[in-house]
């Protein structure tokens, strides 16, 4: 059983459309999901989690489906994008307090292991956080509560490049205890170093979701990074 699975989703806007998505994700793997400004990433991370409502379409976590069980399910995920706006004048200590009443597995050693990991003070506000530790931030509270797949946009973006391996290596110990993570970058060279498999998105359609040794070998040149294949293949689209 796939631990996570969207076929043939879509969802229609006045000028683009998201054309009968589908791929699943296995346990315990790291998949990236790339795809240039305006492709359908985050349409599709949305619409698994029901921010967005899909036209049509299935997603389901676990064996379940979303529709059905969408409470018991988010208990059992983690979500971080860079774009959520905390009340910025609330300190990092009042919105745990908060946000741990949500779960019924609130980890609270993880959390405090993950605030000295990204050097957080929980007295700050967000409105006194650089756009780099907004993105710790929002980390922390996907991963304080024991999920067991993790949902990234853009996780790296805005993170100097220590604090990005500092979390590359977070996501390794998370999948060797069986965490699955999909995440969105641009960064493909984070890819590179820990993702497992790829997802690839142009125009609202998905163009290959395989290992990512299996994309490299159907889609690469002699001796091209992952970068370089991306660009490559975007360039030849516009040709």
């Amino acid at each position: 059983m796939h631990i996570v699975e969207v076929t043939d989703l879509c969802k229609a806007y006045p000028a683009f459309r998201l054309k009968d998505v589908s791929f699943s994700l296995e346990k315990g793997e790291i998949t990236g999901f790339i795809g240039r400004n305006g492709a359908g990433k985050s349409t599709t991370i949305k619409s698994m989690l029901n921010l967005v409502h899909a036209d049509s379409g299935n997603i389901s976590f676990f064996g379940l489906p979303l529709k059905e069980n969408e409470s018991a399910i988010k208990q059992r995920i983690g979500y971080s994008t860079g774009s959520v706006n905390w009340y910025p004048r609330k300190t990092i200590r009042e919105i745990l307090e908060v946000t741990r009443g949500f779960y019924s597995h609130w980890d609270e050693e993880a959390c405090q292991r993950y605030m000295d990991l990204f050097r957080l003070d929980e007295n700050k506000r967000p409105m006194e956080l650089s756009e780099g530790m907004k993105v710790k931030f929002n980390l922390l509270l996907a991963l304080s509560h024991r999920a067991e797949v993790l949902i990234l946009d853009e996780p790296t973006s805005g993170l100097d490049p220590f604090s990005r391996d500092e979390l590359l290596e977070v996501f390794r110990t998370l999948k060797s205890h069986g965490v699955t993570i999909l995440f969105s970058t641009h960064i493909t060279s984070d890819l590179e170093r820990c993702a497992d498999s790829i997802i690839y998105i142009r125009q609202g359609e998905i163009r290959a979701a395989c290992l990512k040794s299996e994309f490299m070998q159907s889609f690469g040149q002699a001796d091209e990074t992952l970068e370089e294949i991306f660009l490559r293949l975007e360039r030849e689209a516009r040709a």
